[in-house]
């Protein structure tokens, strides 16, 4: 073996011992470096002839190409080491599910007013909606409430910018303004198209008013059972031989089928509202599971006040009809057992996935 393999061998050895990219360069200056020993036996042929210059430096370039070509596979086995290090660490295991966007849905209390909805739409009543900033009309005077009534005082409403002194806009407490707006529609629709409506309370044929009027209503009080901003469902239903017996039919109904309970057992308590003559707290009592056997007030009703159907429009002497409003968000907490209404308004996730079907 000559001088020129043994320096190839060496290399090659050298390179392969390397580990890491720092202590390849270092090994490269051993062998092709300013003073490395191929540069050195270069630098020995200026003392040969031209013959033996041309065979020497053949050899010694075979040589050196040797060395190059066994730094260069050595130089890109440590870049494919490091790489395998780095994704290794970096590893990803595509046999697990992807992370997804959680699936919404519909809030507990919204839930609740879809049922409400439906169950009411199956015995025929409208569903209506509108404005939440009323007026004092609509709001109370269209409802014969006094003037001199709490509920018009700072303390209970949200009044807002508009209207005037004697008229003032407010944030409606109640849904039961909405009544009074689809009656009056209703009884345009159906008045005489000589203007009887303008001049006269109208007495003709007209059909039935079914309608409820779910949505968000507002007053000045905040506490586990109650929210400044709340909902409301209230319903109407006006005709000509509406009676006592059709709202106690149609409230057991509903009340039967949306907590699923042909048990649930009703009861009408003697009470007062402006609206209403007379007038009946509604309670409910279950026969089994956990609230059985409490009477729970979940609604407000009774026959519609004579002034409350002339502010519609319509002839009280041959009119008549029955109202009631009840709370789908107490009625939320009774179907599901929640027992502190704020949890409804407060956005945890925890809270509300529970509902998802």
């Amino acid at each position: 073996m000559n001088e020129l393999d043994t320096i190839v061998q060496d290399a090659q050895a050298a390179f392969a011992a390397a580990p890491g990219p720092a202590d390849l360069e270092n090994a490269k200056a051993v062998f092709l470096g300013k003073t490395g020993r191929i540069t050195e036996l270069m630098k020995g042929m200026a003392a040969l002839s031209v013959e033996e210059k041309k065979s020497r430096g053949a050899a010694i370039n075979i040589a050196k190409q040797s060395i190059e070509a066994a730094l260069t596979e050595r130089r890109a086995a440590l870049a494919r080491a490091e790489l395998d290090v780095q994704l290794r660490a970096e590893a990803l295991d595509v046999t697990l599910p992807g992370r997804q966007r959680g699936q919404g849905g519909l809030h507990p209390v919204s839930l609740t007013l879809e049922r409400i909805e439906a169950i009411f739409a199956s015995m025929g009543f409208d569903v209506a909606d509108g404005p939440e900033i009323e007026s004092d009309w609509f709001n109370f005077t269209a409802l014969n409430t006094p003037q001199d009534h709490p509920a018009r005082s700072m303390h209970d409403t949200f009044y807002v910018e508009g209207g005037s002194a004697e008229a003032p806009n407010l944030l409606r407490t109640h849904t039961s303004p909405m009544q009074i707006r689809y009656a009056v529609q209703h009884v345009k629709k159906y008045s005489a198209a000589t203007g009887a409506f303008a001049t006269a309370l109208f007495s003709g044929d007209m059909p039935e008013i079914r309608v409820i009027a779910p949505g968000r209503t507002y007053r000045v009080d905040s506490d586990a059972t109650h929210s400044p901003m709340f909902h409301q469902c209230e319903g109407l239903w006006v005709g000509e031989n509406v009676s006592f017996k059709d709202l106690k039919y149609v409230f057991t109904n509903f009340c039967r089928t949306f907590f699923e309970s042909d048990d649930l057992v009703l009861r009408f308590r003697p009470s007062f509202f402006p609206f209403t003559e007379p007038s009946a707290e509604i309670d409910i009592q279950f026969q089994s599971g956990p609230l059985s056997g409490r009477w729970l007030e979940v609604a407000g009703s009774g026959q519609v006040h004579p002034n409350v159907i002339r502010n519609m429009g319509l002839d009280p002497e041959k009119y008549i009809g029955f109202a009631f409003g009840m709370g789908p968000d107490r009625l939320t907490m009774l179907r599901y057992g929640v027992n502190d209404l704020r949890l409804f308004f407060d956005g945890d996730i925890r809270f509300l996935s529970q509902f998802q079907a």
